[in-house]
């Protein structure tokens, strides 16, 4: 592969993981907006994320068998049109409940770019290169936090938030064509594999009873879940109880995401003196002592704006490192049912971000507790997964 076509391939890639992270950050601004609208509240509009995490994790699991048994364009194809319906039906939802609705079916077409992408990834490089593409991979991803909240509270406040779905519309209809004419098709249909029921499941069962695979899938799930609880209760936190603007709002979600992406970018590096096993560990230290802090700060009522901006920027840096590496990990042991696996992985890590999303807005009590209690609890237990896992990976050797 030429470095041109690597880097356009690294590029279209990143865009494809993009599209959820896109579609979750760039309307998060418009939270109050939207519950006004509708004539709801917040936390009934947060209800419209969390389906939106609910479709990822159910779509991922579909999209998994259709990318090992068609190929990887062609539910590419359809997973995208789904998507760019939906968005439409976004941007004209009369009720929070069909917004709900509207956003859940967004997801379900918008998950295949993150199946496709990591299976492909799996495809096309070989295994020492793993953890570094993915590293390269959130660069791209990056962005998507970077510019998605400031994009969003902009259009919010001078257009409304409709306009918000009709960008990610007319987004992915660009990266589809993109799909289609720059994205080598990187595995051949086998229609030997089976899309009934039984055979799927069966070959799910297979993948989630390796014991690499669950150790480092739910460590790095867990891990992420603190990451969407911080992307549910961002939006009340610092607009409602520190009372920023909808345009500041978007600027410091952008300074935060840019930890993650350094710490991504300075794994890379360290990946030359260390192995993945290492760094996750040490990532996931820090992570559990900085949600601790965080959450403690909020119950004794001693943050400050600047404060919790501080302690959630160095939470969200260890993810940085947690994700590529978990990542690499949980799908090295594949390469046959790459597919399968990643949809496996991504829909463990959906369904249990969904249910920190919901934590969030059933504890909603008007404080940062329910957001940051969620946060330092899903870092303590994805450090106490990683170390149990990996003691019952070294019995069974």
């Amino acid at each position: 592969m030429t470095k041109k076509k690597y880097v356009l391939t690294i590029l279209i890639l990143g865009t494809l993981s993009a599209i959820s992270p896109f579609s979750i950050d760039m309307y998060l601004p418009g939270f109050p907006a939207i519950a006004r609208d509708l004539n709801t509240t917040v936390a009934k509009v947060q209800l419209s994320l969390s389906s939106f995490f609910i479709g990822i994790s159910i779509g991922q699991l579909l999209y998994g068998p259709l990318l090992d048994r068609y190929g990887r364009k062609k539910p590419l194809y359809f997973g995208l049109t789904l998507y760019l319906i939906a968005s439409i039906g976004c941007a004209f939802a009369q009720s929070a409940e069909s917004l709900i609705l509207y956003r859940f079916l967004q997801a379900l077409g918008g998950c295949v770019g993150m199946v496709a992408s990591r299976a492909m990834i799996r495809d096309l490089f070989p295994v020492s290169e793993i953890a570094k593409v993915f590293s390269l991979l959130m660069l791209v991803i990056g962005v998507s936090p970077l510019l998605a909240p400031t994009i969003g509270g902009y259009v919010t406040a001078a257009f409304g938030w409709h306009y918000v779905f009709i960008i990610l519309a007319g987004m992915s209809a660009l990266i589809l064509a993109g799909v289609h004419y720059a994205l080598p098709e990187s595995r051949l249909p086998d229609h030997s594999i089976s899309l009934k029921p039984k055979p799927i499941l069966t070959n799910f069962l297979i993948v989630l009873k390796n014991p690499q695979f669950y150790t480092y899938t739910f460590t790095g799930a867990i891990a992420a879940s603190g990451l969407y609880a911080y992307i549910a209760g961002s939006p009340y936190v610092f607009i409602e109880i520190f009372h920023v603007s909808e345009k500041h709002y978007g600027w410091i979600f952008a300074f935060i995401a840019v930890g993650i992406i350094g710490a991504s970018q300075l794994n890379t590096i360290l990946l030359r003196r260390f192995r993945s096993e290492q760094i996750i560990v040490g990532a996931l230290i820090c992570q559990a002592i900085t949600g601790i802090s965080l959450f403690l700060g909020s119950y004794y009522a001693i943050l400050n704006l600047g404060s919790t901006i501080f302690l959630i920027f160095i939470f969200l840096c260890c993810q940085g490192f947690s994700f590529p590496n978990s990542s690499a990990l949980a799908l090295t042991p594949f390469s046959k049912n790459a597919g399968s696996a990643s949809a496996l992985m991504g829909s463990i890590q959906m369904a249990l971000g969904a249910f920190a999303s919901i934590m969030v807005s059933i504890l909603s009590n008007h404080t940062a507790l329910p957001m940051t209690g969620v946060m330092a609890f899903c870092s303590i237990s994805s450090l106490l997964i990683l170390m149990t896992g990996k003691r019952m990976m070294r019995q069974k050797v």
